[in-house]
């Protein structure tokens, strides 16, 4: 089971991402990088750091469903109860957005990526922080997703501004991401 990181642990993790900065946390399955989804700078560092295209869009992940509340208003019932269904949990859904929805989070994409997690380090550093942020996985695009401390600090250990000491889940894969639209599994867990 995945520990809850200490008080001061997410202070400083916490007062890195309210001051831009980017950090690496442990996940359901492999470590990955956040930041204030708000701010642009920030996730700018991310793209930049994982080498990857910004088109893609990225997960935001909360702690609980009020964090996500404001990107769910105008959803159906039957699409309340998907999500319902499998939060606090390991799923992640691509969730229709207004065109103004930030780009630098949903790239070229009408939706949005979003998750509540119930990982215990997730959730405390979410509630520390006070609402969602940024969640990608901890690695430059192509390569395969840092699952030990050990592995984020080696290859990105430099860049970043703070770890947040941590441990995964139980998941051997990353987390299943679903369409909400069509309920279309997009990636398996």
């Amino acid at each position: 089971m995945a520990a809850t990181p200490s008080a001061i642990h997410l202070q400083r993790a916490v007062s890195a991402i309210r001051s831009g900065g980017v950090i690496a946390y442990a996940t359901e399955a492999v470590w990955g990088l956040g930041c204030d989804p708000w701010q642009a700078e920030a996730v700018e560092k991310i793209w930049q750091s994982k080498r990857r295209d910004p088109g893609k869009g990225l997960i935001l992940i909360a702690s609980q469903w009020q964090q996500l509340a404001p990107w769910l208003t105008d959803l159906s019932d039957e699409q309340i109860g998907h999500l319902r269904a499998s939060w606090p949990g390991p799923v992640t859904w691509l969730v229709p957005v207004p065109r103004d929805f930030p780009v630098w989070l949903r790239g070229r994409h009408e939706s949005v990526a979003l998750r509540v997690s119930a990982h215990p380090g997730v959730k405390a550093l979410c509630d520390a922080f006070g609402g969602p942020l940024v969640s990608t996985s901890a690695n430059r695009a192509g390569a395969p997703a840092a699952r030990s401390l050990f592995d984020v600090r080696q290859r990105l250990g430099a860049e970043l501004d703070y770890i947040l000491p941590s441990t995964t889940g139980q998941l051997a894969r990353p987390t299943e991401i679903r369409d909400l639209k069509s309920l279309r599994v997009i990636r398996a867990g």
